[in-house]
């Protein structure tokens, strides 16, 4: 006795996907995201910059001793891990409120599914 699956349902159609790019929802949604990524990224990357541009230029700065054997190079090294993770952790934040609504609505209209 074999038992059958279903079929998955058809994929939606091309001309879908192109409506829904060119729909003003999708724009927002595009806006949104660049508008929280290009600065972020923009301020880690100089961030990391003044970090590398320390490193190099200003050895007596970074190497002053803050407690111990710690010094500055070493607090600009770890918290370049912490601001990596903070801004993981407010993009997760912000994208649930901001992104992952629209995406969904997006979603359902591509696959023809009933708000």
């Amino acid at each position: 006795m074999a038992t059958e699956t279903p079929a998955p349902p058809a994929p939606p159609g091309e001309g879908r996907y192109r409506s829904v790019q060119e729909s003003g929802e999708f724009g927002a949604l595009r806006k949104a995201f660049r508008s929280f990524v290009f600065p972020t990224t923009v301020a880690f990357l100089v961030w990391y910059g003044l970090y590398v541009v320390l490193s190099a230029y200003a050895r007596s700065f970074m190497s002053t001793k803050v407690v111990g054997n710690i010094n500055v190079a070493l607090i600009f090294g770890l918290l370049q891990f912490v601001s990596t993770f903070l801004i993981a952790w407010l993009y997760t934040r912000w994208a649930d409120r901001r992104l992952d609504p629209a995406a969904e609505r997006l979603r359902d209209e591509i696959e023809g599914r009933q708000p």
